[in-house]
């Protein structure tokens, strides 16, 4: 008589679910780790992008503002009579509103109400104030960000468009070095 054996070979349905559960906990590490990096990333987008329009208005006073501050992201971007290049770059140079890399920049100020215009023919500014928020909070980002004429930049959890002074630091946040 004989006897039909079992085959050894092939896997059970324990270690098929075991190999699964294992796939499913890498899968949801990596999700994690990509969605932190996305979001570092536009974090440091948005700090670089207010470091590049604080150092236009810097050369904006300097060389075009008589001292003064260029009113708009659109007038950064203008060269300067005699210049092919404007002292942002023409990406950031908007009207009102700049969305970059899932964040939202806005720039305010004190228009000058005396003295001359700007070489381009604009009203400056006395003094900025421009703050950078998440367009969706904890997906393009976790902090929001301000920083104004002394060109510091401040880093918080909730927003700095209300109460960013246009000099010296705002009532909370910290300073990013």
């Amino acid at each position: 008589m004989t006897t039909v054996g079992r085959s050894d070979s092939g896997f059970t349905l324990i270690e098929l679910l075991v190999v699964m559960a294992i796939v499913a906990l890498l899968a949801s590490m990596a999700t994690y780790g990509y969605r932190h990096a996305r979001i570092r990333s536009a974090e440091a987008s948005a700090v670089a992008t207010l470091t590049t329009i604080n150092r236009g208005q810097f050369m904006f006073m300097q060389s075009c503002g008589r001292q003064r501050y260029a009113p708009t992201l659109l007038t950064l971007a203008s060269p300067a009579p005699g210049d092919a290049h404007g002292f942002i770059s023409a990406d950031l140079g908007v009207p009102e509103g700049l969305q970059k890399s899932g964040y939202y920049f806005q720039m305010t100020g004190t228009a000058a109400t005396e003295g001359e215009q700007t070489c381009t023919g604009a009203v400056p500014l006395d003094r900025y104030r421009l703050t950078a928020d998440p367009l969706t909070p904890g997906l393009s980002g976790n902090h929001s960000y301000g920083t104004n004429t002394d060109r510091v930049i401040y880093e918080d959890l909730v927003t700095f468009f209300e109460d960013m002074p246009e000099t010296g630091p705002p009532g909370h946040g910290t300073e990013i070095k």
